[in-house]
């Protein structure tokens, strides 16, 4: 009876111990009793669309079961050995209504190239209904793609939100086709913004970084704030990590959008430079005030930059009158503006500041805007040994012949680096090689030795300006 009633009093403590366990749970629950996932699950998934694709590749494969037995090589050899087939290969993303008539945003990467896509659309009563969709416009530089299909009545769709507002913390919502598992639901927080992935297959400075469970198939879905709004479109992830996903700001989509339904392709403004961020050593060099800005590594020929006047080493510093931070923020900036657009840019050439009037053309999807030209070869001249400090033994006034052996553009200029230090640091390092082309030292044009001594002077180390292979790097070198 003691053993009962000792029984009973232990239940009745465990009890106490998990209601009042469960109401301080409750109590620190981020959506307090009530939790709005539900409602905007219900109101989106409706909106989602699955995306199946289908691509044709060509196989080769081997119909001989013993293709590596020695014996059989002999007689016949590799001649036979090699067939080819056609393949299908099947892929599968997800993607969001964006307009009433059956226009659907998704990645870029799930839709291109294919020869087939079929969108399964969530019907209100649960059913799915299939329909056949063509592609309207893509953007590979923002991984976005519209497609479009042809419902037979209007369709729900999803409204855009405000990815500029989102905070740090913020709690979204997920939802896509992870691994085929149709319209599977995650939901985290904003983890980070301005997140940038560079790999072969992307190349973009701005995600938005989740802890949202994203997976192979939600690329293309959206990322949803506590409002039901698109935030974000789902795209990549670390493949090795947990609780490290990627989204493209909407915002970014809703610059782009018109253009693809209209042409295609997105009309982008072009400048015609490439750019790079500043070191110290770099501003120390080219008397800047701080790293703030982007410093023009290549100007290209007969596009606007420069026939406006722009030169390799100026310091971009504004835009339109907006600040530059670095180089990422003055491309993300010129990727707003529209040909035609004139710009405004304010740079620092050799603590000057100066003002420029741009106007931009449009960016070619397939061109460079480099345009060869000839120019007059210099008579070759004996080099300069004052690098020699810095690892560069021997450098010489470029000439015909030296235009050749390292296979310089023609339109080229400066001095060749035709003899290291094999025991110094600049050439152990990789930074510096022979042939590479010395434009610019400490942001002098070097076209001669004595233009060399001039730049160089007694510093420790220096800024040097170099082409190879028809690209500009700078490089920071420092005495051995």
């Amino acid at each position: 009876m003691a053993l009962s009633k000792k029984f009973w009093a232990f239940i009745l403590a465990l009890a106490l111990i998990f209601s009042i366990s469960g109401s301080s749970l409750a109590a620190v629950s981020p959506f307090g009793g009530n939790n709005p996932i539900v409602p905007i699950v219900k109101n989106a998934s409706v909106a989602v669309v699955n995306i199946d694709v289908e691509k044709t590749a060509r196989r080769s494969f081997s119909p001989f079961p013993f293709d590596d037995d020695p014996i059989f090589k002999r007689f016949f050899g590799d001649s036979f050995k090699e067939f080819t087939r056609s393949v299908p290969m099947k892929g599968r993303g997800s993607g969001f209504i964006v307009s009433k008539e059956g226009l659907i945003l998704t990645n870029n990467h799930v839709v291109d190239g294919v020869d087939k896509i079929t969108v399964s659309v969530l019907l209100k009563d649960g059913n799915k209904k299939t329909y056949p969709a063509t592609i309207k416009g893509n953007d590979p530089a923002y991984d976005l793609a519209v497609i479009k299909i042809e419902p037979d009545e209007d369709l729900p769709v999803l409204e855009l939100g405000d990815s500029d507002a989102l905070e740090v913390g913020e709690w979204v919502v997920a939802i896509g086709n992870p691994y085929g598992f149709e319209h599977s639901v995650t939901a985290g927080v904003i983890s980070a913004k301005n997140r940038s992935i560079h790999t072969q297959d992307v190349n973009f400075d701005d995600f938005l970084q989740t802890d949202a469970a994203i997976n192979p198939g939600n690329s293309g879905g959206p990322l949803l704030n506590m409002e039901g709004k698109v935030i974000g479109i789902n795209t990549a992830i670390v493949p090795y990590a947990q609780g490290l996903g990627f989204a493209i700001p909407v915002n970014k989509a809703k610059e782009i959008m018109n253009d693809l339904v209209s042409f295609g392709h997105v009309k982008r403004g072009w400048l015609g430079v490439s750019v790079r961020n500043i070191t110290e050593e770099m501003a120390k060099a080219y008397k800047t005030e701080s790293t703030n800005g982007a410093m023009i590594n290549d100007v290209f020929k007969g596009d606007p930059a420069d026939k406006a006047g722009l030169k390799r080493g100026d310091v971009i510093v504004e835009l339109n009158g907006q600040k530059i931070k670095d180089s990422n923020d003055f491309v993300q900036k010129v990727r707003t503006l529209a040909p035609g657009t004139i710009a405004k840019i304010g740079i620092v050439r050799k603590g000057k500041k100066m003002n420029f009037n741009v106007k931009l053309t449009e960016r070619a999807n397939s061109a460079d805007g480099r345009t060869p030209a000839a120019t007059e070869s210099k008579n070759s001249t004996a080099g300069s040994d004052v690098l020699k400090d810095f690892g560069i033994s021997k450098v010489e006034t470029l000439n015909d012949s030296l235009r050749r052996a390292y296979r310089i553009e023609s339109n080229s200029e400066g001095l060749v680096i035709t003899e290291l230090d094999r025991n110094s640091k600049a050439s152990s390092d990789g930074e510096i090689r022979e042939g590479d082309l010395l434009i610019e030292v400490n942001g002098q044009e070097v076209k001669t030795p004595e233009d060399l001594k001039k730049a160089v002077g007694s510093d420790d180390s220096i800024v040097l300006m170099i082409e190879r292979e028809g690209s500009t790097y700078f490089i920071m070198a420092g005495k051995n």
